[in-house]
């Protein structure tokens, strides 16, 4: 089998035979991501008081 043949049937495959479902927004997920990350860095400046 070839690279090319190979990836040709793994592209089939992940089609499937299912319906679609809406994929979640990536500004969302980024987003989302961001404020998790600003709440982790504001957590640990306040457990880092001896600095």
């Amino acid at each position: 089998m070839s690279f090319h043949s190979t990836a040709a049937q793994l592209a089939t495959l992940a089609e499937g035979e299912g319906e679609r479902h809406a994929s979640i927004s990536p500004f969302m997920t980024g987003g989302g991501a961001l404020v998790i990350l600003l709440l982790l860095l504001w957590i640990t400046t306040r457990f880092n008081r001896d600095r």
